[in-house]
């Protein structure tokens, strides 16, 4: 399949070389950001395990980033060691172990080096019922890949840097083709939210949008109530993913179109045409997905809908409703003070976190110049007080307040630039 030498696509300035090993098919990653991952503590854990030949290979999304030219955030181990053998060897090794809720999937998480260490030992899925699996250990490798989600999450890679690689899920990343493990409809049956994994990881690593398979569309077609049994919070901690990936547009009209939407607290009428048109706008702008998802509703009630199945949080609801209020009403002034309505508005509103309520709101309008200049305008303070008014003898407190009303309005024609002089020497004249 390779000859020789191969050399991975260039990313962030980095170039990851895979070099082919004797006269074999085995390949080994050569690259710094691999050669990084062996801090003190991973030179620790190797150790131990090396001397109890028990075998431990990097898993799943770190496999695929460091194939990608990409540092992993989280780096994921597998070993045919149990985890009461793990327990028995860190422990004999003076090894504090933390987390153990993980234990009874097979995961043990050790600190050594102030670094923590998460290693699964091998799983065949016995029972699954689309959300949930009962698992039973094993020592097979492939045993292992077959039962994770996409061809690209499905490799290992061994401490001295062998790929391990039984789905050609190298060969797809190169092609930046998203599939399943074996057949789309039993990995999918397996956990039902894979169908949004797929989406996401399309998002992440397809170069075009409509590069699918259709027996993997018809899958997930097929599928899609599944969704309707998985939790509002883990779907939307993958549909956050989705709107701040590549193809968003393509992807949210391919769930309209595949009878997804239903499932996930999404409106069955969405506004496609808005949505086609902000995420268009807003990709370049670091939205939040909230900002992105508005686009679609309609009215109030989708909001409040999509809180009910996603149980999004108080803000991400509150974002969502000033977006809907505000997205039409809220734009730039005529002139050459477009700034100047966002600006009034931060400045009259008595509610918490506005300006970054606004700064959505620009993000949403696609206004890019007026976004970096609201980012940039100092919010003015008010440079009158009712201390200054009763040194001019207002001594009464409803007088005060409606001087420093009147004040401030004046202060606001100006654009927030008349000093305190000037303020009150128009409450003289009056």
């Amino acid at each position: 399949m390779w000859a020789g030498l191969l050399a991975v696509p260039r990313r962030a300035g980095l170039r990851l070389l895979l070099r082919r090993q004797g006269g074999g098919g085995a390949m080994r990653l050569q690259a710094p950001q691999f050669q990084a991952l062996f801090t003190p503590g991973l030179r620790s854990v190797a150790e131990l395990f090396e001397k109890k030949n028990y075998e431990l290979r990097i898993a799943g999304g770190a496999v695929r980033d460091l194939l990608s030219g990409v540092t992993p955030q989280d780096i994921d181990f597998a070993t045919t060691a149990t985890p009461a053998e793990m327990k028995e060897m860190f422990t004999a090794a003076g090894v504090r172990l933390i987390n153990n809720k993980g234990e009874k999937h097979g995961t043990i998480t050790a600190r050594l080096h102030e670094q923590n260490f998460e290693i699964t030992t091998l799983r065949i899925d016995v029972i699954t019922d689309g959300r949930h699996a009962e698992v039973e250990f094993t020592t097979d490798w492939h045993k292992d890949a077959e039962r994770r989600d996409l061809t690209v999450n499905s490799m290992f890679l061994g401490l001295d840097g062998t790929l391990y690689d039984f789905f050609n899920g190298y060969e797809d990343l190169k092609n930046k083709k998203i599939r399943f493990v074996g057949k789309a409809a039993e990995r999918i049956q397996e956990d039902y939210l894979r169908i949004l994994r797929y989406f996401r990881f399309y998002g992440r690593i397809a170069e075009k949008p409509g590069d699918h398979e259709a027996n993997t569309l018809q899958a997930i077609k097929e599928n899609a109530k599944g969704l309707a049994g998985i939790s509002g919070e883990r779907i939307w901690v993958e549909l956050k993913k989705i709107l701040l990936g590549n193809h968003v547009n393509h992807l949210v009209q391919l769930m309209y179109e595949l009878d997804i939407a239903q499932y996930i607290g999404l409106p069955l009428d969405g506004n496609l045409e808005e949505f086609a048109r902000v995420s268009k706008n807003i990709q370049n702008l670091s939205p939040k997905p909230m900002t992105v998802l508005t686009s679609l509703f309609k009215g109030k009630d989708d909001v409040t809908n999509l809180d009910l199945r996603l149980k999004i949080s108080k803000e991400e609801k509150n974002l969502g409703l000033f977006l809907m209020k505000h997205r039409q009403e809220l734009t730039k002034g005529p002139g050459p003070e477009p700034l100047r309505p966002y600006q009034d508005f931060l400045m009259d509103s008595r509610e918490a976190n506005t300006n970054s309520k606004i700064f959505e709101l620009l993000k949403y309008q696609g206004e890019e110049q007026l976004l970096k200049e609201m980012q940039e305008w100092t919010v003015p303070s008010f440079p009158v007080s009712g201390h200054d008014l009763r040194k001019m003898g207002v001594s009464s407190g409803k007088e005060i307040g409606t001087a420093l009303q009147q004040l401030r309005d004046e202060w606001k024609k100006s654009g927030y630039h008349m000093d305190k002089e000037e303020l009150l020497s128009c409450l003289k004249k009056v």
